[in-house]
């Protein structure tokens, strides 16, 4: 019963009849916004109507093609580059670290080569280093028989130091700076200071060709490194970074050795990357002991993240607040740790996919670098006047660097999206606009076409399927009582 009133209601009301239907198709044709539609239905002519068959057809053709090109092309996620260069007035000055090349005080112990093996040990987080199998027993010794020495503190009072005897000058943009204005940090180098370290004075410049100018003693008879183990050089390394960045010396750093004056030109190179699946950065990356994302900061924390889970303790010179692994920790779990690190490749960088993807947006400081000797004749006698020092000693153990921008502007490096959600739609409306006069009407209409024949042709097949069994009939499944009683008196 409620099969036939269904199939009622469809006959009645919403199948209209074969007249209606043809009308409908006619009426479409007529009023469709499509080209060349009507032209098929309403030409007399078989040829004519042929004809435009024909160019309907084609230009449908060639609209789908030009689409799926555009889709195919959208999809493959291409970029372009623009390069912009923006004159400022004034502009940040980046964070200078220096380092002597001279790591230790030579008097601090009487086996230095035991100190650089375990200061090796101990940098190999940040840069990769080898300790000799010759040198284990050695090692081995130290380390049991000075198990409560920090090598933390034995660095920051034995290497390297900032002070008036060390800086003799210090100049920036006409003023004078001190070693207060210089931050201590750790590197692969040791005891380093930072000039405008997290920009806390927000320094800047507003002409061309003056910055910063340092004039340092690096003391050679007080402080030395292990010739046997490859440290040959004598003069100061420093890295230009961002204030809010990490300084990084691996395959970045600058050296100027005694006896040289430095000049320094730098320019600020901002460089912009799409996120995936345009470029390679991910926007929503954030570091817990750093400011702004950076590919330096993520490996660091990747890797004390791992060694404080495998050993129950911190490295000094990775960023957090564990605890400090002793020397016996360093040697027997930081060191092997390390290498288990980069040897399965848990802490990665470069690729979206990567443990440590590229920044969105990261400043760099391209430099050119020019080298001369530090002065005649006069000025070695001038300084050694001053310093009391012979000249010998002068030529062994200045350094002068200039650090300066090259002019007050700064390029933008910008990777875009070549092809954006409207440009796409544009591209798109552009061919059906071309080919065949269409329009977002035209689609609407279209649409509406296709349901309305759908809906038709899904009530033809409902009015068309096959009558329900009458299950509940008693006449049609089983026999009555006259029945029964009629084949008893048969029988």
């Amino acid at each position: 019963g409620i099969l036939e009133k269904i199939r009622l209601c469809l006959i009645n009301k919403l199948l209209p009849d074969l007249e209606d239907r043809r009308k409908y198709h006619e009426e479409f044709a007529s009023s469709t916004s499509f080209h060349g539609v009507h032209n098929i239905v309403h030409t007399q002519s078989k040829a004519r109507r042929a004809l435009w068959l024909l160019i309907v057809a084609g230009c449908l053709a060639i609209v789908i093609w030009q689409i799926c090109s555009r889709f195919i092309y959208y999809f493959s996620w291409p970029t372009t580059t623009t390069v912009v260069v923006q004159y400022v007035e004034n502009i940040k000055f980046p964070a200078v670290t220096f380092c002597n090349l001279n790591r230790f005080q030579a008097h601090a112990v009487s086996n230095m080569k035991v100190i650089f093996l375990i200061w090796n040990i101990v940098s190999s987080i940040l840069q990769k280093f080898a300790v000799e199998d010759k040198y284990s027993q050695e090692l081995n010794d130290f380390l049991f028989g000075n198990q409560n020495f920090s090598i933390k503190d034995f660095t920051r009072k034995n290497g390297f130091y900032l002070n008036s005897s060390t800086l003799l000058e210090c100049d920036f943009f006409g003023k004078p700076c001190y070693p207060q204005d210089f931050e201590q940090v750790f590197t692969e180098y040791g005891n380093c200071f930072t000039f405008n370290h997290n920009d806390l004075s927000a320094r800047r410049v507003s002409l061309s060709g003056r910055g910063l100018h340092l004039l340092f003693d690096v003391q050679q008879d007080k402080f030395t490194d292990e010739p046997a183990l490859g440290y040959t050089d004598a003069g100061i390394t420093f890295v230009i970074h961002s204030p809010q960045e990490l300084p990084r010396f691996d395959g970045l750093g600058l050296l100027t050795p005694v006896g040289m004056h430095a000049q320094v030109a730098i320019r600020q190179l901002k460089s912009i990357i799409q996120e995936y699946p345009w470029g390679e950065c991910k926007p929503d990356i954030k570091l817990q002991y750093h400011k702004i994302y950076s590919t330096n900061g993520c490996l660091l924390e990747c890797k004390a993240r791992y060694i404080q889970d495998w050993c129950g303790c911190l490295p000094f010179i990775l960023p957090g607040n564990g605890t400090e692994c002793d020397l016996l920790k360093f040697y027997k779990c930081v060191y092997p740790a390390v290498y288990d690190i980069e040897k399965k490749g848990l802490c990665t960088a470069g690729t979206h996919n990567s443990t440590c993807p590229v920044p969105c947006e990261e400043t760099d400081y391209p430099t050119t670098v020019t080298y001369s000797n530090l002065g005649g004749e006069k000025t070695i006698k001038y300084f050694s006047t001053k310093l009391k020092r012979s000249p010998e000693y002068i030529r062994q153990n200045l350094v002068r660097i200039e650090i300066k921008y090259h002019d007050l502007s700064y390029k933008i490096t910008q990777q875009q999206k070549a092809l954006t959600i409207s440009e796409l739609l544009a591209d798109v409306g552009g061919q059906l606009g071309l080919f065949c006069g269409a329009s977002m009407i035209t689609i609407i209409e279209l649409l509406e076409y296709i349901f309305t024949n759908f809906c038709w042709m899904c009530i033809f097949l409902l009015l068309k399927a096959p009558e329900m069994p009458q299950w509940n009939n008693p006449s049609h499944n089983q026999p009555t009582h006259k029945e029964k009683k009629r084949g008893i008196q048969e029988c």
